[in-house]
């Protein structure tokens, strides 16, 4: 039976500074100025903390493995914004050449136009997680009825396409409200992030990259790279196919091994 959902340390204190704010308003009706400006300040701190993809301020947000997976030295390579008609059956030729397993965040609204890339993500041995249904520029400032609604029909589609239901979410560009927590607590989704994010979506330069996913790089790692809205290399290659063998070159010199984020669960 799933536990209650308990909300972040923020988001209780956000509500008792609410509830401090307007019980002494009521008692010092004189107050209400510092008191409106204590709630902004607190609404200053949720902004931020939803600003912060890597935060763990509004609840559980994995942007590293678990320990028990990092100790067996293992990393996860994340694939974001597909699937790509064009980029997707590139990755999964590379991947099968390297030797690697890899989690891919997909876009609902693109997975329902190009099934077959979903299937054949999960057929070679990968992972399709949810990326939502829209993949709004504005998803952070979602409702918590509309970010249900964008999510659920996207694990709808992902699950009826894969025969697997996601396990993992993962908002637009990281960002979020104070709503996304217990939302992804109704929905069974654990939200993740990353470790290194390699930028490949602005940047076709693939020394610059790979310097970001492997400055640091070690077990327990999450690595971010895009085969949706991926940049172009000076040789009109997706820069992630420059990036990928680079990767696990330094995985096998550091004996790293990758896995797909619900390979790390166990």
């Amino acid at each position: 039976m799933k536990a209650g959902w308990r909300p972040a340390p923020l988001l209780t204190v956000s509500a008792l500074v609410h509830g401090a704010a307007l019980g002494a308003g009521l008692w010092q009706p004189g107050w209400w100025p510092w008191l409106a400006g204590g709630v902004v300040a607190n609404h200053a701190a949720l902004v931020s903390a939803g600003l912060w993809p890597r935060s763990q301020w509004l609840g559980s947000n994995w942007t590293h493995l678990p320990a028990a997976s990092a100790a067996r030295g293992e990393f996860a390579i994340t694939i974001d914004d597909g699937p790509d008609p064009d980029i997707t059956p590139r990755v999964l030729d590379a991947l099968d050449q390297l030797g690697a397993r890899a989690s891919f965040f997909c876009i609902g609204h693109r997975a329902q136009a190009h099934p077959a890339l979903c299937r054949a993500i999960v057929a070679r041995g990968h992972r399709v997680e949810n990326h939502g249904h829209g993949h709004s520029n504005a998803f952070s400032l979602f409702g918590p009825g509309r970010m249900r609604r964008d999510i659920a029909t996207a694990q709808a589609v992902l699950s009826d396409i894969t025969g697997q239901a996601p396990r993992f979410f993962r908002p637009t560009a990281g960002l979020r409200n104070p709503f996304l927590d217990p939302v992804l607590h109704g929905l069974g989704l654990q939200h993740a992030s990353w470790t290194r994010r390699s930028f490949d979506t602005r940047s076709g330069d693939p020394a610059t990259v790979q310097r970001r996913l492997l400055r640091g790089f070690a077990g327990g790692d999450i690595l971010l790279l895009h085969d949706g809205h991926a940049a172009r290399a000076s040789d009109g290659q997706p820069v992630l196919l420059h990036a990928l063998p680079k990767v696990m070159a330094e995985a096998r010199r550091l004996g790293l091994q990758p896995v797909t984020l619900f390979q790390a669960l166990t």
